[in-house]
């Protein structure tokens, strides 16, 4: 073990979980006694975690597609378990990292544990629990360098979604795709962070407005390789933003179908389209929206 993992209470008496590029923040809801378990329970599962996830990533790196990859440590096993479904796509294991991880961290918060609501936020891919009776209410922020919460999300015990992730090209992961924010509700928070991913992706046009680099040349150390990425995006007309946003609407139809999803909000350039639970959940924010598209 490399050491390094830290953890601590914040001011407001939510639990900061921190090693290397994973930052969390868990917050539990319940009894005294069983938040202060619950929180101790999380610090054991998540001591060590990257280390293991280290060792594993000449396989994680790797494109899913060509073999199930076989992982020692469930976390890595609960990523590739996360990707394998999407393999017809070029995806790797590390699609679903944040997502896996949040999962994880909150299995062991919960374990043997009495509480109303817990949630995992691990840099804004979240996994969460609501108790019968409860409900938590997420803030959505539609573009990431405008910090501001364009929609909330509000979850109930009678939902199926656990998890939630965002991704885009303004997001702090690579894209291939010009969205501005996809997220994305799941049954895990692995399942929504790959969904996320993939949907974000394919939200595209190719127009001379869209700048693109090689991953490589922005992080030699990128599972992308040299395939291109997104790193600007000029204005673009109401068409194309449509063209665009509707492409993603697509792919997030087809992932529902197959219930690999439970929802989807796209947003590109302050238009808005909503997929599935998402647009029961999540109530519509400043903008121009697009409407549903189920």
């Amino acid at each position: 073990m490399t050491g390094g993992a830290v953890h601590g209470r914040l001011p407001d008496g939510r639990l900061h979980l921190q090693h290397g590029p994973i930052d969390l923040v868990i917050a539990a809801r319940g009894p005294d006694d069983e938040v202060a378990t619950a929180y101790a329970q999380a610090w054991l599962a998540f001591d060590g975690l990257l280390d293991r996830l280290v060792g594993e990533l000449p396989v994680l790196r790797r494109d899913v597609a060509a073999v199930h990859p076989l992982c020692r440590d469930p976390v890595a096993r609960a990523m590739v378990d996360a990707v394998w479904p999407h393999r017809d796509a070029f995806v790797t294991p590390m699609a679903a990292v944040a997502g896996a991880v949040a999962d994880a961290v909150l299995a062991a918060l919960l374990a043997d544990r009495r509480l109303d609501t817990a949630h995992v936020n691990n840099g804004g891919d979240i996994a969460f629990h609501v108790a019968p009776g409860h409900s938590l209410t997420a803030g959505i922020v539609g573009n990431a360098d405008l910090p501001a919460i364009a929609a909330t999300g509000r979850f109930t015990a009678d939902m199926a979604a656990r998890g939630i992730a965002t991704s885009g090209w303004r997001g702090r992961s690579f894209s291939f795709g010009i969205a501005d924010a996809v997220t994305v509700l799941a049954r895990t928070a692995a399942a929504a962070d790959v969904a996320a991913t993939l949907i974000a992706n394919a939200v595209d046009v190719d127009l001379p407005a869209v700048e693109r680099r090689p991953a490589v040349s922005l992080d030699p150390d990128s599972d992308l390789g040299d395939r291109p990425v997104t790193v600007a995006v000029g204005p673009l007309g109401d068409a194309a933003v449509d063209a665009a946003l509707l492409a993603g609407v697509d792919v997030a139809r087809g992932m529902r179908a197959r219930g690999l999803i439970e929802g989807a909000m796209l947003t590109l350039q302050d238009r808005v389209y909503t997929v599935g639970a998402a647009g029961a959940a999540i109530g519509d924010g400043a903008g121009r929206h697009g409407g549903r598209a189920d």
